[in-house]
């Protein structure tokens, strides 16, 4: 706000025409300035303060969203159903390469030691 104290009268009469003396309107026209460039810059920051809202918003609705499908039990069984079903692919190569065709004789447990105590 621009306050401004002049001495001479403001608006001054000649017959019917007003007359605003230079000093003056200069005042005026750069107060009115001022005040529509606040009024400008006023409107940008409402509308980022709303575009900001609306993204937070988004992002936290987002991410409700994905936690519960994340928890749901239809993604856990597609998760699992997927998962079974490589290592049904993969077992069968697994145990043949792995399973010995003859197994030694059985080890024995040493003598002499109580091994039911810890």
């Amino acid at each position: 706000m621009v306050i401004c104290l002049v001495i001479k009268p403001i608006v001054t009469y000649k017959g019917d025409r007003a007359t605003i003396s230079s000093n003056t309107s200069t005042l005026v026209n750069e107060s009115a300035l001022i005040t529509a460039n606040f009024i400008m810059i006023r409107k940008i920051l409402d509308g980022l303060t709303i575009l900001s809202t609306i993204l937070t918003l988004g992002i936290l609705g987002g991410s409700f969203v994905t936690y519960r499908y994340i928890q749901s039990p239809q993604l856990q069984q597609k998760v699992m159903n997927k998962i079974l079903g490589e290592v049904k692919s993969l077992l069968p190569n697994l145990l043949d390469k792995g399973l010995p065709d003859m197994t030694g004789p059985s080890v024995g447990v040493p003598k002499g030691k109580d091994w039911t105590k810890f």
